[in-house]
């Protein structure tokens, strides 16, 4: 499936389209919503009509020291329901973690290297993992094709379904980019009648790396502030099954972009994502998007009507309005546009867009958060759902199963393969006064350390054995001292017209 967001046309289509449209005002306050007394089982109502608390959540829990919880999250001991003091030392859950908002923008589509390869040249250092500036895939006729810096911002799509991805990996090897998204050779193979352009279509352009002459803003705030370099999709896949790992901590068997059935995930009685559970413990959230939020996935049109609450859904320029007044929720999850067909213009950074407009819709969500109020008390992460195709040479790590579901294959896949795989290594940031300065963290991660990272923030239980043995990523942040009290300055990125002007015209066709 070329585009991901098929969810777009379900969610207009709604009687209610008006997810956007009915939540016009202002988001949330940036603290806890009042709630009734705690429920003895996994759900239930107050007298006011009020979801409850689970008092199991509320519970003193036995914290085990960091090297008996280490070995048993590498041996995948624990399970859903874990609180968080159960299966982190306190070495990675600190006793206090100053952070009262966490903003999650993810982006689409690029591997570690294809982005921040070249962050060592850039920075003068040497601590951050990248490809050899020799690495090389073999092509379609068997020579080397090598990893190059990009000639264009924008590419034609490169496959990173279920079944390209696994063989663009190839048992670790990463050395199945090229050939699979040769396209040029497909096209001759297939006899199709007019041959496609190599300069577009070709497998090279999986190979393609930016810099900071491409990506200035992304360099500078890499270097600025924390990255993580061993952070991974949570799947060798695409973008819905990673999509809802970040807030469901499993894709439900899913390895293509279908909806999961959320039969057995009754609202309050079982939660299906780190939104049921907020929702739950009174802690405020947002998705904020101008098109289809990335939530949709999961919930699809019942986004509209889960929670009893229609307000889910805010506009992007109410985001930076509400990060102006201090009233960003709790918790915001915030989608670039994802549109259904690519153009060239669009600024999820999925090919074939400009990934410079991606980039200025980043900075703009970037400098909403540093120049609000609440910014003393925030966390913001930056990353990008999955690879998207692009190489990146570090083999994905094992990963704990969420739970026993097997890969629900698509017509005709015979790939093998489980859950028990990372996906393509993918960018981290963390933006925050308490984030370190200019640190790289090496331990590894994938989307449900940012599911984790909320629980822990919100005492919240796993929703599967994914982010319940899933580490935090409280080692990218001092939280005794804030390195960045006064944001720093950071240059505002701008589009190349030329550029932009050859992705609108060569796709936007």
């Amino acid at each position: 499936m070329r585009r991901l967001f098929l969810v777009a046309a379900t969610l207009l289509a709604c009687p209610a389209v008006a997810l956007v449209a009915c939540s016009s005002g202002s988001s949330g306050d940036g603290g806890a919503i009042a709630g009734p007394a705690c429920a003895s089982g996994d759900a239930g109502y107050g007298a006011d009509g009020g979801v409850l608390t689970p008092c199991a959540w509320d519970q003193p829990v036995a914290q085990p020291s960091d090297t008996t919880s280490a070995a048993g999250r590498a041996a995948c001991t624990y399970k859903r329901g874990d609180l968080p003091e159960a299966t982190l030392g306190p070495g990675t859950l600190p006793a206090e973690m100053p952070i009262e908002n966490i903003v999650v923008v993810m982006m689409e589509n690029h591997s570690f290297d294809s982005y921040l390869g070249h962050l060592n040249q850039y920075g003068n250092r040497g601590d951050i993992e990248a490809a050899d500036a020799g690495a090389t895939n073999p092509g379609v006729d068997g020579g080397p094709v090598p990893w190059a810096h990009a000639e264009r911002l924008c590419t034609a799509d490169t496959d990173h379904s279920w079944a390209g991805t696994h063989r663009e990996i190839d048992t670790g090897k990463m050395d199945g980019f090229a050939t699979v998204n040769d396209r040029t050779a497909r096209a001759a193979d297939a006899g199709a009648d007019a041959a496609l352009d190599p300069a577009v279509y070709s497998g090279a352009r999986a190979l393609w790396w930016y810099d900071q002459t491409d990506l200035p803003f992304y360099y500078q705030l890499a270097n600025t502030f924390a990255v993580a370099d061993h952070y991974h999709a949570a799947v060798p896949g695409p973008t819905w099954p990673n999509r809802m790992y970040l807030i469901s901590a499993t894709s439900f068997g899913l390895t293509s972009n279908d909806f999961p059935d959320l039969t057995p995930y009754p609202f309050p009685a079982r939660d299906v994502s780190v939104l049921d559970e907020l929702e739950k413990r009174h802690v405020s959230w947002q998705l904020y998007a101008d098109g289809s939020p990335g939530a949709g996935v999961v919930y699809a049109t019942s986004l509209v009507t889960r929670w009893g609450r229609r307000n889910v859904l805010s506009h992007i320029d109410q985001f930076v309005a509400d990060a102006k007044a201090g009233h960003l929720p709790a918790v915001s999850l915030v989608d670039p546009d994802m549109p259904l067909t690519g153009s060239g213009g669009e600024t999820d950074e999925h090919p074939p867009g400009d990934i410079q407009s991606g980039e200025a819709f980043v900075a703009q969500i970037t400098q909403a958060v540093m120049t609000s109020p609440q910014w003393a008390h925030t966390a913001l992460f930056i990353t990008h759902d999955e690879h998207g195709g692009f190489y990146d040479h570090v083999a994905p790590p094992p990963a704990c199963p969420p739970d026993t579901t097997a890969p629900i294959l698509g017509s005709g896949d015979t790939t093998q393969g489980g859950f028990d795989m990372e996906g393509v290594r993918v960018v981290l940031l963390a933006v925050s006064p308490y984030a370190k300065k200019g640190y790289v963290g090496h331990h590894v991660y994938d989307h449900t350390s940012i599911t984790r990272f909320i629980e822990a923030k919100f005492k919240l239980p796993a929703l599967t054995a994914r982010d319940a043995n899933a580490e935090p990523l409280t080692d990218l942040f001092d939280f005794s001292r804030p390195a960045f009290a006064k944001p720093p300055s950071l240059a505002t990125p701008t589009v190349d017209p030329t550029q932009y002007s050859y992705c609108t015209a060569t796709f936007g066709k």
